[in-house]
């Protein structure tokens, strides 16, 4: 196992945590939202349901770009709808005063950390994708220059009494 993999694995199962913390705070604030603003605890409900497919899909695909989307989409989604509602409110006077602690900071902590593990993953995948170039002199080394001495095709022309062969060109 390498380093690129075991860094993959190790993002992962952070971003799986994640989403399963998620959803666990969210799906206990279901059924207060439900009963204050019916279209919000829905919200929690989707945002749940979503982050449990995240949460699954990290862990069962092999390529999990889509996963790693839809989680950080949901999670940055979370965190504004969380600022819009302490903030200026949200749709049909929906406005919450405070922090509602231990979840809206847990909450807040989980959703950050996902997007975190994401762009670090992103940034991971960048760099297995594209190889890294040799330096210049590594590349060229290979070449022969006239310095160097005559090349394979000229050593070839020379013929044993160490005069050039003129018949094989």
């Amino acid at each position: 196992m390498n380093s690129t993999h075991a860094t993959d694995i190790t993002l992962r199962g952070v971003g799986v945590c994640c989403a399963l913390g998620n959803t666990a705070l969210h799906t206990l604030l279901i059924p207060d939202h439900l009963e204050e603003k019916f279209y919000v605890g829905v919200l929690f409900a989707l945002g749940s349901a979503a982050m449990l497919v995240v949460a699954a899909s990290l862990t069962a695909f092999r390529r999990p770009m889509a996963a790693w989307l839809a989680g950080a989409l949901v999670s940055g989604g979370m965190i504004v709808g969380f600022l819009l509602s302490r903030t200026v409110g949200l749709p049909h006077g929906y406005y919450e005063p405070g922090w509602e602690v231990p979840y809206g900071p847990l909450s807040l902590l989980v959703e950050g950390v996902f997007i975190l593990a994401f762009l670090l993953w992103l940034g991971l995948a960048a760099g297995v994708a594209t190889a890294p170039e040799p330096p210049y002199r590594a590349a060229n080394a290979s070449r022969r220059t006239p310095a160097a001495g005559p090349s394979r095709r000229a050593e070839r022309r020379i013929v044993r009494g160490g005069k050039p062969d003129t018949l094989s060109r």
